[in-house]
């Protein structure tokens, strides 16, 4: 007996439903592409897209890896890559570009704003030259921290790639090992080596891919110092002398570092978990987090979601995102975000609405 042509329309869409559920990892993987100015977020941190924000001339001002931003005193963006024809771009908030500088820096990753006093300075890691080094504003060197083996605190033959550091309020310098041994290394304002915490491995004071460290001065009372744990989807909470107090865990998010603002943590992330849940190219999205650690909005991602107070995998669902390297957030919220890997793209802005 033949199925009647309205059964058979009934099943083959049936069928169809169950599968895009079955597969939506991979339905996300080859979503169509979105267009320019989408809004993209959830609840109240909701943005609109701006793709080519940043965007140079090549020719002159070319990049490689967009890593990291930050915001100083005169609201001006800078940014630092591993382009030794120009390291660092200096932005206004239309875009504009306002200088560039630095030639020294073949692995330039983290870059780390310090306010001392009313006198800024920037930090910045090179994980490829295995150095941190401090300077002023217009990239005058005034402080390098080399191998720790040159300080008693690495045996010589252990790696030191450097991808982040944090300053803390006593001036205490945090450097994030990240592609390297996994250690958290402090150090005086000076630059003498005090002592280190962590290393690699799966406990809950470990690391794996230690790629960011930051100051958490929400609690101004008791701040404590934020890591990331990449591998982990994790950030890893200490305090300021490096003891463990808790995981903050992300599934599905290959955090980057940690970004305070008000009372939100936002972070760049690298890579999600798509297809078979492994970590997959071109996956990257924004992740915000509110001031008791939860999960408010996903710019770029899946609408964050939480059962019996756990948070379920959190993947990407805006393919014009790739790896999403760094933010930095402006006085009017808006997130800019750079990225990693992502066919030499400029820095891309996400309004707040």
């Amino acid at each position: 007996m033949k199925t009647p042509p309205s059964r058979r329309s009934f099943l083959k869409g049936t069928a169809l439903a169950a599968t895009a559920l079955t597969f939506k990892p991979f339905y996300i993987l080859n979503a169509r592409p979105k267009t320019n100015g989408e809004i993209i977020g959830h609840g109240t941190h909701k943005y609109k897209v701006h793709l080519g924000w940043g965007n140079l001339d090549s020719s002159e001002f070319p990049i490689n890896n967009c890593h990291e931003m930050v915001q100083d005193s005169k609201g001006r963006l800078i940014m630092v890559g591993d382009e030794v024809k120009n390291n660092i771009l200096v932005y206004d908030r239309s875009g504009k570009l306002l200088d560039s500088w630095g030639h020294e820096y073949p692995g330039g990753h983290g870059l780390t704003l310090w306010n001392a006093n009313g006198e800024e300075f920037l930090f910045i890691s090179d994980p490829n030259l295995g150095k941190v080094v401090k300077t002023d504003m217009k990239g005058k060197v005034l402080l390098t921290i080399e191998h720790p083996s040159k300080v008693g605190a690495y045996e010589e033959k252990m790696n030191f790639k450097p991808t982040e550091t944090a300053i803390g309020p006593d001036g205490t310098i945090y450097v994030a090992d990240g592609y390297g041994s996994q250690w958290v290394l402090r150090y005086t304002p000076k630059g003498e080596f005090i002592d280190k915490f962590g290393g690699p491995g799966d406990g809950e004071d470990q690391f794996a891919t230690a790629h960011g460290v930051a100051v958490d001065y929400r609690n101004k009372a008791n701040p404590t110092l934020l890591v990331t744990s990449r591998v982990h989807n994790s950030f890893k909470r200490f305090t300021l002398d490096g003891k463990y107090l808790s995981t903050i865990f992300l599934p599905g998010a290959f955090v980057c570092r940690p970004v305070l603002d008000d009372d939100n943590l936002y972070a760049g992330v690298c890579w999600s978990r798509l297809k078979y849940l492994n970590q997959t190219p071109n996956s990257g999205f924004v992740t915000i987090l509110d001031k008791n650690d939860k999960v408010i909005s996903n710019p770029g991602g899946t609408k964050p979601e939480y059962r019996n107070g756990e948070l379920q995998l959190m993947v990407q669902n805006y393919p014009q995102l790739m790896h999403c390297h760094d933010v930095c957030i402006d006085n009017d919220k808006n997130i800019y975000i750079c990225q990693w890997n992502a066919k030499k793209t400029y820095p891309v802005k996400l309004e707040r609405i």
